[in-house]
């Protein structure tokens, strides 16, 4: 069973950055699918950064050139680095992992994914 624990979530002001961290408990070199999620009360589960086996990246439209994300397999770490926070981007975020292969294809989900239990994030105007 594969754990995942994030941190680095807080409360910052509007223009501030936070880096969240997820530490996986399996090494995370080739096998792994990992991205970061955020869910914000009353909304739907929302993906905004997605790392591939290989290191590639892929960040939604709604945080690109704010958030950025990356991993260090030998830490067995992933990484959520935030800048330009706004309110809107208040929400608890997850981090999660897939073993699936092909990894820009599916959709994270609760039957295949290893999921976080969350950090807090709280952007105040």
């Amino acid at each position: 069973q594969v754990q995942l624990v994030e941190s680095g979530g807080g409360s910052v002001q509007a223009g501030g950055s936070l880096r969240l961290s997820c530490a996986v408990s399996e090494y995370i070199d080739s096998t792994y699918c990992l991205a970061w999620f955020r869910q914000a009360p009353g909304k739907e589960r929302e993906e905004v950064a997605r790392i591939s086996e290989t290191g590639s990246t892929r960040h939604p439209g709604s945080v690109a050139g704010r958030f950025t994300i990356s991993k260090d397999n030998a830490k067995k770490a992933l990484y959520l680095q935030m800048n330009s926070l706004q309110p809107e981007d208040t929400a608890m975020y997850y981090c999660a992992a897939d073993f699936r292969r092909g990894c820009w294809w599916y959709v994270f989900d609760e039957t295949s994914s290893y999921w976080g239990q969350g950090t807090q994030v709280t952007v105040s105007s």
